[in-house]
């Protein structure tokens, strides 16, 4: 069977620091046609619904701070024509772009994430753009003013389509349901609903338009694919031959890990058939030990004696100092004067200040001049206090020298027996090893060259797995490429025919506005409207009853109104084969009947919400693939508890608490129903 085109939703995933919150609407890998979501007030049932339409690019999340607390992410898993997608956005500040990549959230990603910006939604690269070409909406343009022909236009936005995709509870039995205090959105309502259904005003203007559009992606695509092709051709020509199987990167690594297998087998056998030789190995350790030991011993000799010849010279040469400064002392006297300069003979006394005369040259001294520099009396006592005793010198420096020399004569002499010793155990460690080799060759050899083989394998194969991921990447680019020329090329075929059929088919807003208004009225019966008459839809999508517009009727009564009319333009639309996206949420189909709001008791009475889900399992029992409606509800009937995918209880005793079960004790917050 061909998957139906449009959007199916699988799997929400809200993922936290430390855990996810999941919530499946598949069964048996299937996705479900109708799907419960149960539960008390305030647990996060809306919740649900919100971070979906999030998902499908929605401007905000829910900010309850449960939310904000525990949740960074919201991974959307959907179908996009029956091929898995996900769907990635960030959590906190909404997220300007979104993540989509093919595959689901347990499976490996089968393609790299590409971002989608969220705005503009009528960029080609937008997350609207992407959703509605799996519509048959990509490309369509809506007129600012819908009766003035050269009116500005807008693309149209997914955002747009939900209106017809998500029925939150605060439209529900609302006076303003069809937006009647909003002009704008209103008439761009009623065009949504034109476009889905293919009636719309100027619909050969606006094909012609979409098609030519398309043919400028379709030549830009071809353009893209083109250049790619010549570039990976250029890069590696594998990656584009046609016919010619390459080899995934997984094929390698299966054999990568079966090449470690062996290794590790191999060596447990070398291991095991060399277990004979062990008193060999230990022999070779002790004697590798000692030989090492011996050389260390041999160098810190040889490098006491580097450290200790320069030590000596300095002493031998502090001794050929000390010698001269002993020589000049005896001829030189620079602190007095004990001969007599012009004679040379010795004088009988020193030189003294006698009278205010210098008693050697009879020279008058003043006041300041009566202590002599050379000469004084005590002169020669404070020279002598002056002098280095150079011979006290000499001899402490020579019995260091000497001590310094008999500790470099003792090193001498050891050294040449450390040399021989450490000689000798480097002859007892080859002939070890040599031992060891030979009595383990004959059973090593063949393990080494097996070894070595594998080893060989194993980089070659290492080798492959990155060409392979290379290649893998170029393919995907070009795969990817080829996709997008593809389905530009099945958009406009399939754009083409429909314009080729405009004439002779019947798109006539009437007759679907018929269709609408007859289901409309139909459901209405089916579940039992009180004093039924007269139900219809005007041509401007109002829904009537009993000759009066919704706005009308009771809060109960509007309850079912809206219910009616969301399933009736649903419901056409998916067996027309509408451009529908093919999936319908709805909160609280019991408002004003029984939970939240004001109990209408007239309605509350005579309606059963037994009728409501007796219908919509009776319709999608014939619809396949085709249709998915999700429904949040307090109390489901138990007709639809095989329906329920989750039920929250708002009870600690009772898990799941909530949409975030581990949040049980938070202050209360804003109900989320």
């Amino acid at each position: 069977m061909e998957p139906s085109p449009g959007i199916r939703i699988r799997r929400l995933r809200l993922a936290g620091i430390d855990r996810s919150y999941d919530v499946d609407f598949t069964i048996e890998q299937r996705v479900r046609n109708l799907s419960v979501i149960a539960g008390a007030f305030s647990s996060g049932k809306t919740a649900v619904l919100e971070f979906i339409s999030y998902g499908l690019g929605a401007k905000r999340h829910p900010r309850h701070q449960e939310v904000l607390r525990r949740v960074r992410s919201c991974l959307l898993e959907v179908e996009l024509s029956g091929e898995p997608h996900v769907i990635e956005r960030s959590v906190g500040e909404p997220s300007k772009v979104a993540f989509v990549r093919r595959g689901t959230l347990d499976n490996e990603p089968a393609s790299r994430g590409e971002s989608r910006p969220i705005d503009p939604p009528g960029a080609r690269e937008s997350l609207s753009a992407l959703l509605l070409s799996h519509c048959k909406l990509e490309g369509v343009q809506l007129r600012e003013a819908p009766t003035n022909r050269e009116s500005r236009t807008d693309p149209l936005s997914f955002r747009d389509l939900m209106w017809l995709a998500f029925l939150p509870n605060e439209r529900v039995a609302d006076k303003n349901f069809l937006f009647e205090n909003d002009y704008m959105r209103k008439h761009k309502l009623r065009q949504v609903v034109d476009v889905v259904f293919g009636v719309h005003d100027d619909r050969a203007v606006e094909l012609g338009q979409r098609i030519r559009e398309l043919g400028g992606r379709l030549t830009q695509a071809k353009a893209e694919l083109a250049a790619a092709r010549s570039f990976v051709q250029e890069q590696a020509p594998t990656a584009v031959a046609h016919g010619e199987a390459i080899s995934s990167p997984l094929t390698y690594e299966r054999e990568l890990a079966d090449i470690t297998s062996q290794l590790q087998a191999l060596d447990q056998a070398a291991q095991a058939g060399t277990a004979f030789a062990a008193q060999l190995r230990r022999e070779h350790q002790q004697a590798a030990r000692h030989s090492r030991r011996a050389a260390s011993l041999l160098r810190d000799c040889e490098t006491q004696l580097a450290r200790l010849m320069p030590l000596r010279a300095q002493y031998a040469d502090d001794l050929l100092k000390l010698g001269m400064l002993g020589e000049a002392q005896q001829l030189f006297d620079p602190l007095s004067v004990t001969s007599c300069p012009a004679c040379l003979n010795r004088l009988p006394t020193p030189p003294t200040a006698a009278g205010g005369q210098c008693s050697l040259c009879s020279h008058d001294l003043t006041d300041a001049d009566e202590a002599l520099t050379l000469g004084a009396a005590d002169a020669g006592s404070q020279a002598e206090g002056n002098r280095v005793n150079v011979a006290a010198e000499i001899r402490s420096t020579k019995a260091r020298l000497k001590e310094i020399t008999n500790y470099i004569e003792d090193l001498d002499e050891s050294l040449a027996a450390l040399k021989l010793q450490a000689e000798e155990t480097a002859i007892l460690e080859e002939q070890a090893a040599a031992a060891l080799d030979e009595a383990t060759s004959p059973s090593v050899s063949p393990f080494l060259a097996a070894r070595d083989d594998l080893h060989r394998r194993r980089e070659q194969i290492l080798r492959l797995i990155d060409q392979a991921e290379s290649t893998a990447k170029l393919q995907e680019g070009l795969a990817k490429r080829a996709a997008a020329v593809e389905r530009h090329e099945a958009q406009i075929a399939r754009l083409k025919d429909e314009l080729a059929q405009l004439g002779d088919a019947t798109y006539d807003r009437d007759r679907i506005i018929a269709q609408i208004s007859s289901r409309y009225g139909d459901l209405l019966r089916e579940w039992r409207y009180p004093k039924l008459s007269q139900p219809f839809i005007k041509p401007d999508l109002t829904p009537f009853v009993r000759s009066e517009p919704y706005q009308e009727a009771s809060s109960g009564a509007r309850t079912l109104l809206t219910l009616a009319w969301q399933l009736a333009v649903f419901e056409i639309a998916v067996e027309t084969g509408a451009a529908h996206p093919g999936f319908l949420m709805i909160d609280s189909p019991q408002k004003n009947l029984g939970h939240g709001g004001t109990l209408d008791a007239v309605i509350a009475d005579a309606v059963a919400i037994d009728d409501f889900y007796h219908h919509l399992s009776v319709w999608l029992a014939d619809r396949g693939t085709k249709a998915q409606l999700i429904i949040v509800d307090n109390s489901p009937p138990l007709l639809a508890e095989g329906n329920v995918v989750a039920r929250y209880s708002r009870n600690e005793n009772q898990p799941p608490y909530g949409l975030i079960e581990d949040e049980t004790s938070a202050e209360p917050e804003e109900a989320t129903r």
